[in-house]
């Protein structure tokens, strides 16, 4: 039977995700044959992304907005100050629902939507197929072992080309800082968001003699099977992009994303992300978030600041004077501020 909240921030990993809701008829994808999802255990996670995961502090209008984007089949889009959060909750997400290993995309001013989909190295297939067929390729010493030149050989999946295969359950994606690409790549993200779908044009002029064709993913060394080029999800991906609010982006974009913007944290708020992070909070730790919060008054500070200072301040056999000079060094204003000292 279907049930809200399928997400609910509690860090107790379950299996609700099979709980959701039917998505709205404009929503609904039917990519096949569909793939087993990986395990929530997988060993190729680090443990600093399970430390994040199993850490994060959500929100009660956080949980909300996530089970809407869930529900709804559409990305989640975050915005926030430095520190807030926005990079975490998709790996707290993916704990909890058990969806697997996060698939991540860092965003940057040369990022293009092929980026995300795949990449194929035309270069490498030529030269394999130079040394396959007995020829040897000028500068090459020793001829080497010959390698595959087929076109598979030579094409992967990039983060959101994987988040997009036909899962059963699904994968989630984190779009990291969107805001720093190119003004295009929103737009060029609006078609592929909304079919769920895309095309590898390689393979598609290729179909013909070679209809399908075994890929490597994103995040995997097993292949995948890919029928004339084109994927095609099955459960939509649960995508998160986040946003540190350097710029605007088109109507046509926001309005296909459901929009969270994460605040600076409320004082009990901010000791519950210290308690999980580091433990009970002791009367000096006390004192350091009471001089965060006075401190953040007058600009932009980030909690992974706060974080370090209180570590450094259990280390054994720092003097007083060094931590109060030390908390005053790394708890400084991410912006151009008038001067201000408590420590």
């Amino acid at each position: 039977m279907p049930m809200w909240p399928v997400y609910t921030g509690t860090d107790e990993p379950h299996d609700h995700v099979t709980q959701l809701p039917d998505p709205p008829p404009w929503r609904a994808f039917d990519g096949g044959p569909p793939l087993p999802s990986p395990s929530h255990e997988d060993p190729s996670v680090s443990r600093d992304r399970k430390h994040r995961a199993g850490t994060y502090q959500a929100t009660p209008e956080s949980v909300e907005l996530v089970n809407a984007a869930l529900v709804l089949r559409r990305p989640l889009l975050i915005t926030g100050p430095p520190g807030s959060g926005k990079s975490s909750l998709p790996y707290a997400v993916a704990r909890e629902l058990k969806l697997g290993p996060v698939l991540r995309w860092n965003i940057t001013s040369r990022s293009t939507l092929q980026d995300g989909l795949y990449q194929y190295d035309p270069m490498a297939r030529l030269y394999a197929a130079s040394k396959s067929a007995g020829r040897k390729p000028p500068g090459d010493a020793d001829g080497g072992s010959p390698a595959g030149d087929a076109l598979e050989d030579h094409l992967r999946l990039g983060p959101l080309g994987t988040a997009l295969l036909p899962y059963e359950r699904p994968r989630v994606l984190l779009i990291d800082e969107i805001d720093k690409s190119d003004l295009d790549l929103p737009n060029d993200l609006l078609n592929v968001l909304e079919e769920g779908q895309y095309e590898i044009p390689e393979l598609v002029r290729a179909a013909e003699h070679a209809p399908t064709a075994q890929l490597m993913a994103a995040d995997r060394e097993a292949r995948v099977t890919v029928d004339r080029g084109l994927v095609r999800c099955r459960a939509f991906p649960f995508i998160v992009l986040t946003s540190n609010g350097e710029r605007e982006f088109p109507a046509a974009f926001l309005r296909r994303c459901v929009p969270l913007h994460l605040s600076r944290p409320e004082p009990h708020h901010l000791e519950a992300i210290v308690r999980a992070h580091l433990g009970e909070l002791d009367e000096e730790t006390t004192h350091m978030i009471a001089a965060f919060l006075k401190r953040a008054s007058t600009g932009e500070l980030a909690t992974d600041q706060l974080l370090n200072a209180i570590y450094l301040s259990r280390v054994p056999g720092l003097s007083a004077t060094s931590r109060e000079a030390l908390a005053d060094s790394l708890m400084t204003h991410l912006g151009p501020v008038a001067e201000f000292h408590d420590f």
